[in-house]
């Protein structure tokens, strides 16, 4: 009896930690496009990271196309694509964890869309719309300064305690 509690509590706390891994990454990437059925959200609103990097614009990816970073799920157009972000993810990956680049300098975490993008020094950056889009072409490298220098701080916070909607 007692080897079988033990084995309880080693599979629970096992399975605790699996499930929790996607949840922890959850607020340092934006993953608004839901979840994949492996429960990995899905970031960049499903669009493939790669094409934008390499000049395509916004290119919707596809799930059989999924690679699965620091337990986030992102899409890709093609194998090619998968396989390239594979091969180097830091080289794609949006800054910010996807979040608006002018939210972060503001100190908040709001909705990055692939629309909106801008790639400095080779970082992708998104933005929340046109609208913010436009004012953060006004001060580029004072908002790229400013987020920055917030990000790390609220990194691993959660948004709605970042964004002050919490409880």
């Amino acid at each position: 009896m007692e080897r079988f509690k033990r084995f309880v509590t080693t599979a629970l706390i096992s399975v605790s930690i699996v499930a929790a891994a996607p949840v922890w990454a959850a607020d340092e990437y934006n993953v608004s496009k839901g979840t994949t059925v492996d429960g990995n959200g899905v970031a960049f609103r499903g669009n493939d990271l790669v094409a934008i990097q390499n000049g395509l614009g916004v290119v919707p990816g596809r799930a059989e196309f999924t690679h699965v970073h620091d337990g986030v799920a992102y899409y890709f157009a093609s194998e090619a694509a998968q396989r390239e972000f594979a091969s180097n993810p830091d080289k794609f990956m949006p800054q910010y964890g996807g979040y608006c680049a002018l939210g972060v300098a503001l100190g908040k975490k709001l909705d990055g869309s692939p629309r909106f993008a801008d790639i400095v020094d080779g970082k992708l950056y998104v933005f929340l719309n046109a609208a913010v889009f436009v004012a953060y072409e006004k001060d580029k490298a004072g908002v790229l300064q400013n987020a920055a220098a917030n990000w790390p701080e609220m990194r691993e916070v959660a948004v709605s305690d970042v964004n002050g909607t919490g409880s």
